[in-house]
């Protein structure tokens, strides 16, 4: 009896691990995007880069609340490289927002990037629909 107990629990707790790292879903038309810098623009460090977000809201990573999640930074990120089912890495190229944060001052090297934000949930899973901006291009002189 108590190793069927067990093993039912474990089935539980792997359906539910699984569950999580499938994304929270998102609501429909929910969209981030970059304020600033502008698509094509030229600019210099240190870059501001200002996050944008509509029909959800801003809630700090390990925090479950739906229709929430937090910023992450895609810098020179191919979309299609992107796994969208598993938390996002964090890297130089994948920077996490967890504390909620709606934007970011850093220094670029010079030369053309691309710039995309992608939404995260609790578990930093890009969510269902994944809620993302358009990629957009800068160059930093």
């Amino acid at each position: 009896m108590i190793r069927r107990l067990a093993a039912v629990g474990l089935v539980v707790a792997m359906a539910a691990t699984s569950a999580l790292a499938q994304g929270m879903p998102a609501p429909y038309g929910a969209k981030a995007y970059i304020i600033s810098p502008a698509d094509s623009s030229t600019v210099s460090n240190p870059v501001t880069i200002r996050f944008g977000l509509q029909g959800m809201g801003v809630a700090p990573a390990g925090r479950v609340k739906e229709k929430t999640g937090h910023h992450h930074l895609l810098i020179d990120v191919e979309p299609s490289s992107i796994d969208y089912d598993n938390p996002l890495p964090s890297d130089d190229n994948h920077r996490h927002f967890g504390g909620g944060q709606t934007e970011v001052t850093l220094d670029l090297p010079s030369g053309t990037h691309t710039l995309l934000l992608l939404l995260g949930d609790h578990n930093h899973v890009p969510h269902k629909p994944p809620v993302m901006s358009e990629r957009i291009t800068i160059t930093v002189q």
